[in-house]
């Protein structure tokens, strides 16, 4: 199986990658293409052979790199939608699409980047041999928009890592504290500064509750890069300082992916205001982290997230205030979303994802 896995080191798809990959080495002969830098720092890695491949997605420059990269092989998976439009050396073709918010959400895209994702994404359903996607919802939004037929949908669920996403003792924590230079109390969001993720709704209702001087409420600190997204959110740094919260949000940068679960630990609440998620990894892993979690009540998050988080409407900044306020002021909340966030991590298992992937692999 030669996998692409030059998003290995992002988040999402890359988590995605990083997790199921070492799980399907003992089924498939596995290839790589990718960056070498990038894959060789993988504890995993041992005996996989890499085929270095850095051509940026998207490109043109891919889709010819593809034909001389991928070499013969039995199945070539895509982890994500941009799969090789010319012929491949591959007897089946395999694709992961998470979502397809470039299609529910494409204003966010000028013309030409809409009909590409158009474009692209109808070709990766029509070349495939297979198709995953990571939710129920994802699946319906794919019928919706391409009108492929369900049967040959397969959805997975996805896992988390209870080995790393886990409890840590206070001077783990406080060890991760000075690091970052976190304050005491802090509520937290993680993932990528896009504007489907809704970061303003956020920043907004932030603002509210400052304003009415709420005592619990400490600061925001946002975990993901601001830089180097094609569709990054280019209102977020006016907006806040349009509302003079320059001193009360902290964007941590880069943060080392071991570092990520003490933050979970430490943080008072996360919040994940997303307009559109496949899946919604974030949320589960404050969950397994013993974090309380507010998150929106659209798209995949109420699939996901079920009843061990507390639900607002993401485009009124007004309610998300009043539901932080709530779970803050209310220990007895916190500790009921604390408890009920354990119960359902129990459910999401990588070594479940990579053997429904691997059964429907090898009966197709």
């Amino acid at each position: 199986m030669v996998i692409d896995a030059r998003l290995m080191d992002t988040s999402g798809i890359g988590t995605v990658c990083q997790n199921v990959i070492p799980l399907l080495k003992s089924k498939f002969n596995i290839i790589l293409l990718g960056k070498r830098a990038v894959l060789q720092h993988f504890s995993w890695i041992d005996s996989i052979q890499i085929i270095e491949f850095s051509t940026n997605i998207y490109s043109l420059k891919e889709q010819l790199d593809y034909f001389s990269k991928i070499p013969v092989c039995d199945y070539f998976l895509s982890p994500h939608y941009n799969v090789p439009i010319l012929p491949i050396k591959a007897k089946k073709r395999i694709v992961i699409i998470h979502d397809v918010n470039h299609i529910a959400l494409a204003a966010n895209l000028n013309i030409i980047k809409r009909l590409y994702a158009r474009w692209i994404l109808a070709s990766a359903l029509k070349l495939s041999d297979i198709i995953f996607t990571v939710s129920n919802f994802s699946k319906s939004e794919i019928i919706k928009f391409f009108h492929v037929k369900e049967n040959m949908i397969n959805t997975l669920v996805l896992g988390v890592d209870k080995a790393i996403f886990k409890l840590y003792d206070a001077s783990e924590k406080q060890s991760i504290q000075v690091k970052y230079n976190l304050p005491e109390k802090f509520i937290l969001y993680v993932g990528n500064v896009k504007p489907h993720k809704n970061l303003i709704t956020l920043i907004k209702a932030f603002a509210l509750l400052k304003a009415e001087s709420f005592g619990e409420l400490g600061k925001l600190v946002i975990v993901g890069k601001k830089e180097g997204f094609i569709t990054s959110d280019l209102n977020l740094d006016s907006e806040i300082e349009r509302l003079k919260l320059r001193d009360d949000i902290i964007f941590t940068g880069f943060v080392e992916s071991q570092d990520l679960p003490i933050i979970y630990n430490l943080a008072s609440l996360f919040v994940f205001p997303s307009f559109y998620e496949g899946f919604g990894l974030p949320p589960v892993e404050a969950m397994a982290c013993g974090c309380p979690t507010l998150v929106s009540n659209v798209s995949s998050l109420p699939e996901v997230c079920i009843d061990a988080s507390l639900y607002f409407n993401p485009y009124d900044p007004k309610e998300l205030a009043q539901s932080i306020h709530l779970i803050l002021k209310d220990k007895s909340i916190q500790e009921e979303l604390r408890t009920k966030g354990f119960y359902l991590t129990a459910n999401y298992n990588w070594q479940n994802t990579a053997d429904k992937m691997t059964e429907v692999i090898l009966t197709k």
